[in-house]
């Protein structure tokens, strides 16, 4: 029997653990925190209950726009509805507790070995977990990574704070200042504002989110300033200093910013230093990622790595995938390399931001030859009723042969949406199948396949 230790039970840890264990391999994983790691117990899980919370909030807000009017405030106003953040905070950490419980019952379901404890590499084939050695015959590294700190902004865990610490507030900031404006900062940067702080948003570059799609990071920044968000362009922070009562950012060109807490989203330092793995002979690269090929392999034998560690699309379902694709390799299954070319992403923003595929930053550079429809989501049918007025879908396709190189869609629950586009890229589907796809009327989804039919060639008539 196979013998494998994993070193960290984050998303890709557990799911090659499962797999493992179902094809017959003796498993074992070595988690310090529980298992879920990070992303369950302090990132992703907890960031998207908050987040979940604070749309609702912000569908409360819209409802007057709809005809819903609160009655019986005090005084006969008609009140608004105020965020309980202790109430929220114990929420979102109950949630991620119980999730971290549900994957340990499928873990011991499956008869997984938890080891709760440090691990680190003592040699390809040996593990130290704590006090005991563990010997392997493949080792998969899932380590994760940590929130990165800046020397002129060190977190206190009061005033300055990294994400992971926010759930530790005993109430609502008043004034917000997040610095960074990657896909962390403009995701807590919305739910704080729709939950009620007044939020500043410090960009170093020209528009938000300058890594995505422009057309959507535009969208977003023109909802957020509208609902009433500063949001500093072309700022880079240089410095946050606590104050008496709140903290104070100085920008680079000597401008300065106050609020009562600021929240550090500047990057992601991963979880490598000091677990044995140069001296197992696992390259990193200057970062201190982990360097893999496309099936999970470093240049150590017997040893793979998954997950935010390798740097590799720092996404759960990467990871999860990573973790997997290295098991079936390690055990001799049939296995297909990761294909960047089809990972589905998502922004939980309000509204979300889902993409796949090919971007239009290529399409416009001349790297990819594509056609382009962008639907603006206010003539959705679905849209109008449930009064959603920002955002679109966007389906790129190739000129000649109109299979679907990739989209973006901005819409509530663009997560969900974005799985038709991405079943699309993986199986290589034509505008024209996609277009002949019976959608539900009235849905959202039936954008999509509006989109497919703007795509459509029309038929060259041919004689008989």
């Amino acid at each position: 029997m196979t013998r494998i230790v994993i070193i960290g039970g984050g998303p890709g840890g557990y799911e090659a653990a499962l797999v493992a264990a179902q094809l017959g391999a003796q498993v074992t994983v070595v988690e310090q925190d529980g298992p879920g790691g990070a992303c369950v117990l302090t990132d992703c899980v907890p960031s998207k209950t908050l987040i979940a919370t604070s749309v609702r909030k912000q569908a409360l807000l819209d409802a007057a726009a709809l005809g819903v009017h609160y009655t019986g405030g005090p005084d006969g106003d008609a009140g608004s509805p105020v965020a309980d953040m202790p109430l929220v905070n114990r929420r979102v950490k109950e949630l991620a507790q119980a999730q971290s419980a549900d994957i340990a019952a499928r873990l011991a379901a499956e008869g997984v070995e938890v080891v709760r404890a440090p691990g680190r590499l003592v040699d390809p084939q040996v593990v130290r977990a704590g006090d005991r050695t563990i010997r392997a015959d493949v080792v998969i590294v899932s380590t994760g990574a940590t929130p990165r700190i800046l020397p002129t902004a060190e977190p206190d865990g009061e005033r300055i704070l990294t994400w992971r610490q926010m759930y530790d507030l005993k109430e609502l900031p008043e004034h917000l200042i997040v610095v960074g404006s990657g896909v962390t900062g403009a995701e807590f940067a919305g739910a704080y504002r729709s939950l009620g702080s007044e939020v500043t948003l410090v960009s170093s570059r020209d528009r938000m989110m300058p890594n995505e799609d422009a057309d959507a990071a535009e969208v977003l920044e023109e909802v957020y300033r509208r609902r009433g968000m500063n949001v500093m362009g072309r700022s880079r922070a240089e410095s946050v200093k606590r104050t008496a009562d709140g903290v104070v950012v100085t920008l680079e060109d000597g401008r300065t910013a106050e609020g009562s807490h600021c929240l550090m989203t500047v990057g992601m330092v991963p979880n490598t230093a000091g677990i044995g793995l140069e001296e197992a002979g696992v390259t990193l690269d200057r970062g201190g990622f982990i360097q893999v090929d496309k099936v999970s392999r470093t240049s150590a034998p017997g040893v793979y790595a998954a997950g935010d560690c390798t740097g590799v699309l720092m996404l759960a379902s990467v990871a999860a995938m990573q973790g997997r694709i290295a098991v079936w390799h390690a055990l001799g299954e049939a296995v297909q390399p990761l294909r960047l070319a089809t990972v589905a992403s998502n922004i939980f923003t309000d509204p979300e931001i889902a993409a796949v595929g090919v971007a239009q930053k290529a399409i416009e550079a001349g790297e990819i030859e594509a056609n382009v429809v962008k639907l603006p989501l206010a003539t959705n049918a679905r849209a109008k009723m449930q009064g959603f007025h920002d955002g679109f879908v966007k389906l790129f396709c190739r000129p000649h042969t109109g299979i679907i190189l990739g989209g973006v869609v901005v819409a509530p629950r663009a997560s969900e949406l974005i799985l038709a586009v991405s079943v699309a890229v993986q199986q290589r589907l034509t505008v024209d199948q996609l277009a002949h796809t019976f959608a539900v009327y009235p849905s959202l989804s039936g954008s999509v396949t509006e989109a497919a039919r703007r795509l459509m060639q029309p038929m060259t008539p041919t004689g008989i």
